[in-house]
């Protein structure tokens, strides 16, 4: 297997995305943006991986496309109020991939605001405070399903 440096992984990402962010049609998906930043590869590819497309997918107390968890639910919550913002989200929301979706992209607007994939994507495995160690086989299975 050929190991590549942190360096020339994060130079292909961003190639990637820059090659990714726009549709066929040549335009931006405006609701799943973060200050101009395209995360539909990154939310795509993490779906694939999560539950196969299947927004009915159940693990535990994970359920959705997105395999979401109630903890997750109550932080985008508290966020939304720490924002001043009068929008919920409910259990139930984690079945609708839309509003999956629109959570992920709250959680990056809070926690990633510098719009690092490598941290999106590790942190959605192993919570804001992920180990490198312990995320990396997800981190490459989402890396995988990018391509």
């Amino acid at each position: 297997m050929i190991q590549f440096s942190k360096k020339a992984v994060l130079c292909l990402m961003a190639l990637m995305l820059v090659c990714m962010t726009t549709t066929a049609g040549g335009k931006t998906t405006k609701s799943n943006q973060t200050s101009g930043f395209d995360w539909n590869p990154v939310m795509d590819a993490i779906i694939l991986v999560e539950s196969e497309g299947n927004p009915r997918a159940v693990s535990g107390n994970s359920v959705g496309a997105m395999q979401i968890t109630p903890i997750f639910v109550k932080e985008c919550n508290n966020i939304l109020k720490k924002l001043k913002s009068n929008k919920r989200y409910t259990l139930s929301d984690r079945y609708s991939v839309e509003k999956s979706k629109e959570m992920f992209l709250l959680i990056q607007k809070y926690y990633n605001p510098e719009n690092n994939v490598e941290k999106a994507i590790r942190s959605w495995n192993g919570g804001v405070k992920y180990s490198v160690k312990a995320t990396n086989k997800y981190y490459r299975k989402v890396l995988a399903k990018m391509k």
